[in-house]
Protein backbone atom coordinates (compact mmCIF):
# COMPACT_ATOMS: atom_id res chain seq x y z
CA UNK A 1 0.00 0.00 0.00
CA UNK A 2 2.55 1.97 -0.80
CA UNK A 3 0.21 4.96 -2.43
CA UNK A 4 -1.11 5.20 1.06
CA UNK A 5 1.32 8.38 3.61
CA UNK A 6 -0.63 8.26 6.92
CA UNK A 7 0.11 4.43 8.18
CA UNK A 8 -0.52 3.19 11.78
CA UNK A 9 0.42 -0.11 13.91
CA UNK A 10 -1.20 -3.20 12.74
CA UNK A 11 -4.01 -5.08 14.63
CA UNK A 12 -3.13 -8.75 15.91
CA UNK A 13 -5.35 -11.53 14.90
CA UNK A 14 -6.38 -12.13 18.62
CA UNK A 15 -9.75 -12.31 19.55
CA UNK A 16 -8.31 -10.71 23.07
CA UNK A 17 -7.02 -7.70 21.41
CA UNK A 18 -10.26 -7.29 19.28
CA UNK A 19 -12.43 -7.77 22.21
CA UNK A 20 -10.60 -4.97 24.28
CA UNK A 21 -11.14 -2.40 21.18
CA UNK A 22 -15.19 -3.37 20.48
CA UNK A 23 -15.79 -3.03 24.35
CA UNK A 24 -13.56 0.23 25.66
CA UNK A 25 -15.53 2.07 22.28
CA UNK A 26 -18.90 1.18 23.53
CA UNK A 27 -20.03 -2.48 22.19
CA UNK A 28 -20.91 -4.04 25.43
CA UNK A 29 -19.02 -7.02 26.17
CA UNK A 30 -22.18 -8.66 27.01
CA UNK A 31 -23.46 -8.39 23.29
CA UNK A 32 -20.71 -9.32 21.47
CA UNK A 33 -17.59 -10.98 21.31
CA UNK A 34 -14.79 -12.12 19.12
CA UNK A 35 -13.32 -16.01 18.60
CA UNK A 36 -10.65 -17.61 17.02
CA UNK A 37 -12.57 -20.25 14.38
CA UNK A 38 -9.26 -23.12 14.66
CA UNK A 39 -10.22 -24.90 11.48
CA UNK A 40 -12.94 -24.72 8.47
CA UNK A 41 -14.15 -28.32 8.66
CA UNK A 42 -17.27 -28.89 9.70
CA UNK A 43 -16.40 -30.20 13.05
CA UNK A 44 -14.38 -27.59 14.37
CA UNK A 45 -16.86 -24.63 12.80
CA UNK A 46 -19.28 -26.31 15.10
CA UNK A 47 -17.36 -25.02 17.98
CA UNK A 48 -17.92 -21.37 17.72
CA UNK A 49 -20.43 -19.96 19.85
CA UNK A 50 -23.53 -19.34 17.82
CA UNK A 51 -25.26 -16.80 16.34
CA UNK A 52 -22.34 -15.75 14.24
CA UNK A 53 -22.80 -12.37 12.98
CA UNK A 54 -19.64 -11.39 10.78
CA UNK A 55 -16.01 -12.83 10.22
CA UNK A 56 -12.76 -11.27 9.85
CA UNK A 57 -10.16 -13.22 7.54
CA UNK A 58 -6.48 -12.55 7.48
CA UNK A 59 -4.61 -13.39 4.24
CA UNK A 60 -1.26 -13.07 2.47
CA UNK A 61 -1.27 -10.57 -0.18
CA UNK A 62 0.56 -11.90 -2.83
CA UNK A 63 0.88 -10.46 -6.80
CA UNK A 64 -2.22 -13.01 -7.69
CA UNK A 65 -4.43 -11.35 -5.07
CA UNK A 66 -3.41 -7.64 -5.81
CA UNK A 67 -3.78 -8.42 -9.70
CA UNK A 68 -7.43 -10.17 -8.63
CA UNK A 69 -8.20 -6.69 -6.55
CA UNK A 70 -7.21 -4.59 -9.56
CA UNK A 71 -9.27 -7.06 -12.29
CA UNK A 72 -12.36 -6.76 -9.60
CA UNK A 73 -12.04 -2.77 -9.43
CA UNK A 74 -11.96 -2.08 -13.59
CA UNK A 75 -15.54 -4.26 -13.22
CA UNK A 76 -17.89 -1.40 -11.52
CA UNK A 77 -15.87 1.70 -9.66
CA UNK A 78 -18.54 2.57 -7.06
CA UNK A 79 -21.08 1.11 -5.02
CA UNK A 80 -24.71 0.91 -5.53
CA UNK A 81 -25.98 4.19 -3.89
CA UNK A 82 -29.26 2.35 -2.82
CA UNK A 83 -27.37 -0.21 -1.15
CA UNK A 84 -27.73 -0.93 2.21
CA UNK A 85 -24.86 -2.45 3.16
CA UNK A 86 -21.93 -0.23 5.44
CA UNK A 87 -18.62 -0.25 3.35
CA UNK A 88 -15.44 2.27 3.33
CA UNK A 89 -12.55 2.28 1.78
CA UNK A 90 -8.94 2.06 3.50
CA UNK A 91 -6.96 5.34 3.40
CA UNK A 92 -4.54 4.60 6.14
CA UNK A 93 -2.20 2.46 6.23
CA UNK A 94 -2.50 -1.23 8.61
CA UNK A 95 -5.86 0.09 9.45
CA UNK A 96 -7.05 -3.01 8.05
CA UNK A 97 -7.76 -4.84 11.17
CA UNK A 98 -9.90 -1.27 12.59
CA UNK A 99 -11.69 -1.13 9.25
CA UNK A 100 -12.65 -5.00 9.15
CA UNK A 101 -14.01 -4.39 12.77
CA UNK A 102 -16.26 -1.56 11.72
CA UNK A 103 -17.45 -3.45 9.05
CA UNK A 104 -18.47 -5.63 11.14
CA UNK A 105 -19.86 -3.60 13.78
CA UNK A 106 -21.36 -1.42 11.28
CA UNK A 107 -23.49 -3.97 9.34
CA UNK A 108 -25.37 -5.49 12.86
CA UNK A 109 -26.35 -2.61 14.37
CA UNK A 110 -29.60 -3.54 14.29
CA UNK A 111 -28.95 -7.04 16.22
CA UNK A 112 -26.88 -5.01 18.51
CA UNK A 113 -27.15 -2.86 21.08
CA UNK A 114 -24.24 -0.13 21.00
CA UNK A 115 -23.97 1.94 24.68
CA UNK A 116 -25.49 5.03 23.86
CA UNK A 117 -23.13 8.24 23.35
CA UNK A 118 -19.85 5.41 23.28
CA UNK A 119 -17.57 6.54 20.10
CA UNK A 120 -18.81 3.80 18.37
CA UNK A 121 -22.78 5.02 18.65
CA UNK A 122 -21.80 8.50 17.69
CA UNK A 123 -19.22 7.27 14.92
CA UNK A 124 -21.78 5.01 13.10
CA UNK A 125 -24.39 7.63 13.75
CA UNK A 126 -22.29 10.67 12.41
CA UNK A 127 -20.83 8.63 9.23
CA UNK A 128 -24.22 6.90 8.48
CA UNK A 129 -25.17 8.91 5.45
CA UNK A 130 -21.55 9.21 4.52
CA UNK A 131 -20.18 7.38 0.96
CA UNK A 132 -17.35 5.24 1.30
CA UNK A 133 -14.32 7.58 0.79
CA UNK A 134 -16.35 10.52 3.27
CA UNK A 135 -16.20 7.62 5.99
CA UNK A 136 -12.62 6.67 4.83
CA UNK A 137 -11.74 10.33 5.61
CA UNK A 138 -13.62 10.44 8.88
CA UNK A 139 -11.40 7.51 10.66
CA UNK A 140 -8.03 8.73 8.72
CA UNK A 141 -9.32 12.48 11.03
CA UNK A 142 -10.14 11.08 13.79
CA UNK A 143 -7.96 10.99 17.05
CA UNK A 144 -9.70 9.09 18.89
CA UNK A 145 -10.46 6.06 16.79
CA UNK A 146 -6.43 6.24 16.12
CA UNK A 147 -5.60 6.52 19.73
CA UNK A 148 -8.10 3.51 20.27
CA UNK A 149 -6.60 1.17 17.33
CA UNK A 150 -2.80 2.21 18.87
CA UNK A 151 -3.88 0.64 22.25
CA UNK A 152 -5.20 -2.41 20.65
CA UNK A 153 -2.17 -2.86 18.38
CA UNK A 154 0.17 -2.69 21.29
CA UNK A 155 -1.75 -4.60 23.75
CA UNK A 156 -0.74 -8.16 21.44
CA UNK A 157 0.88 -10.88 22.23
CA UNK A 158 3.56 -10.69 19.58
CA UNK A 159 6.02 -7.61 18.63
CA UNK A 160 4.55 -5.39 16.17
CA UNK A 161 5.94 -5.03 13.04
CA UNK A 162 6.07 -1.77 10.99
CA UNK A 163 5.69 -3.34 7.67
CA UNK A 164 3.58 -6.10 6.72
CA UNK A 165 2.05 -8.16 4.03
CA UNK A 166 -1.06 -9.42 5.02
CA UNK A 167 -4.38 -8.29 5.20
CA UNK A 168 -7.82 -8.20 7.19
CA UNK A 169 -11.02 -8.39 5.09
CA UNK A 170 -14.67 -8.97 6.69
CA UNK A 171 -17.80 -10.94 5.60
CA UNK A 172 -21.41 -10.78 6.46
CA UNK A 173 -25.00 -11.37 5.68
CA UNK A 174 -26.94 -8.80 3.94
CA UNK A 175 -30.42 -8.96 2.39
CA UNK A 176 -29.61 -12.83 1.83
CA UNK A 177 -26.07 -12.50 0.46
CA UNK A 178 -23.08 -13.41 1.79
CA UNK A 179 -20.79 -9.93 1.41
CA UNK A 180 -16.79 -9.57 1.16
CA UNK A 181 -16.00 -5.60 2.79
CA UNK A 182 -12.31 -5.01 2.01
CA UNK A 183 -11.79 -1.65 2.47
CA UNK A 184 -8.44 -1.44 -0.63
CA UNK A 185 -11.67 -2.35 -3.13
CA UNK A 186 -14.07 -0.06 -4.42
CA UNK A 187 -17.27 -1.99 -3.48
CA UNK A 188 -18.34 -4.99 -1.59
CA UNK A 189 -18.10 -7.85 -3.30
CA UNK A 190 -21.33 -10.52 -3.41
CA UNK A 191 -20.37 -14.04 -2.93
CA UNK A 192 -23.64 -15.53 -3.39
CA UNK A 193 -26.96 -16.39 -1.16
CA UNK A 194 -26.60 -16.74 2.43
CA UNK A 195 -28.41 -16.71 5.91
CA UNK A 196 -27.65 -15.38 9.41
CA UNK A 197 -27.21 -19.09 10.32
CA UNK A 198 -25.45 -20.11 7.44
CA UNK A 199 -23.01 -17.14 7.95
CA UNK A 200 -20.13 -19.15 9.44
CA UNK A 201 -19.97 -21.65 6.98
CA UNK A 202 -20.30 -19.51 3.77
CA UNK A 203 -17.55 -17.52 4.40
CA UNK A 204 -15.61 -21.07 5.30
CA UNK A 205 -15.88 -22.01 1.98
CA UNK A 206 -15.07 -19.12 0.38
CA UNK A 207 -11.92 -18.75 2.67
CA UNK A 208 -10.85 -22.44 1.83
CA UNK A 209 -10.99 -21.23 -1.89
CA UNK A 210 -8.71 -18.25 -1.22
CA UNK A 211 -6.38 -20.21 1.15
CA UNK A 212 -6.14 -23.00 -1.74
CA UNK A 213 -4.17 -19.77 -4.31
CA UNK A 214 -1.54 -20.19 -1.84
CA UNK A 215 -1.04 -23.06 0.12
CA UNK A 216 2.37 -22.94 1.19
CA UNK A 217 1.70 -20.17 3.64
CA UNK A 218 0.34 -20.39 6.89
CA UNK A 219 -0.36 -16.47 7.22
CA UNK A 220 -4.10 -17.11 7.58
CA UNK A 221 -6.33 -16.62 10.35
CA UNK A 222 -9.70 -16.41 10.92
CA UNK A 223 -12.21 -14.61 13.96
CA UNK A 224 -15.68 -14.65 14.31
CA UNK A 225 -17.76 -12.47 16.06
CA UNK A 226 -20.79 -13.53 17.96
CA UNK A 227 -23.55 -12.69 19.09
CA UNK A 228 -23.61 -13.29 23.04
CA UNK A 229 -26.42 -15.55 24.65
CA UNK A 230 -28.23 -14.49 27.74
CA UNK A 231 -26.67 -16.08 30.43
CA UNK A 232 -23.02 -16.25 28.77
CA UNK A 233 -20.32 -15.03 30.78
CA UNK A 234 -18.51 -12.32 29.89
Amino acid sequence: MADIAKKWLPLEANPDVMNQFLWSRGVPPDEVECYDVYGLDEELLGMVPKPVLAVLFLYPLTSQSEAERVQQDSEIKVQDPTSTIYFMKQTVGNACGTIGLLHAIGNITSEIKLDEGSFLDKFFKSTACMDPMERASFVESDREIEVAHSVAATAGDTEVPVNVDTHFICFTCVDGQLYELDGRKSRPISHGASTPSSLLQDAAKVIQKMMQKNPDSMNFNVIAISKRVKGDAP
